[in-house]
């Protein structure tokens, strides 16, 4: 957009934007549940969650003309690891992705502020500007948001069916996303820098 919209122009484009991105983002997760659910076939449910994650990650480009890292770092994972539970018919490979890929998250934010550098910032700066103290904050915040889930992760797989694992996956890990979400609004808002 351009300057000389005016600001209802701008706040009436946010949610249609943030709508259209939680449906590429969500989608392929309902998806897989949904498959799951009807079907009671993880391999199936495995295939379709691959199949809507590149869908939804080549919409995501028609319409923005731009890829997300995390989208895009989200769907090799999913192929990855969704690839290797297919190819040896083994849903191990599927259930352990969470841990695997939050465990890495967390170790890359981890590194990056005890090396000085500030690895969110880099990946997030030009969506949010943030003070050095809040982007500290949001950092470690962030680090613990995603040890959380590995170890939430860990302990439902060992622990629960399949399918209630798969229950886990879509619905547990996002709600543990939503409340580290919600925590997270304070800091950046008291951080935030006003352009």
């Amino acid at each position: 957009m351009t300057e000389t919209n005016s600001t209802e122009t701008d706040n009436s484009a946010a949610p249609k934007g943030a709508g259209r991105k939680m449906l590429l983002d969500m989608g392929p997760l309902v998806i897989f549940f949904i498959t799951n659910y009807i079907t009671e076939d993880i391999m199936l449910a495995i295939g379709v969650l691959i199949g809507t994650t590149i869908v939804a990650l080549a919409a995501g480009w028609m319409l923005e003309r731009r890829l997300s890292m995390m989208a895009l770092f989200g769907c090799i994972a999913v192929a990855f690891f969704g690839g290797l539970s297919l190819y040896f018919d083994n849903e191990l490979f599927i259930k352990i992705k969470p841990t695997v890929l939050t465990c890495l998250l967390a170790a890359l934010i981890a590194g990056g502020r005890l090396l000085g550098r500030n690895p969110l910032g880099a990946i997030m700066g030009s969506q949010l500007k943030m003070t050095d103290a809040g982007w500290r904050a949001i950092s470690w915040l962030w680090v613990a948001m995603f040890l959380s889930t590995a170890l939430a992760n860990e302990i439902a797989w060992r622990m629960l069916s399949t399918n209630d694992w798969v229950t886990f996956k879509v619905f547990g890990i996002t709600a543990i996303s939503l409340v580290f979400t919600v925590i997270s609004v304070p800091v950046m808002t008291k951080h935030q820098i006003e352009d």
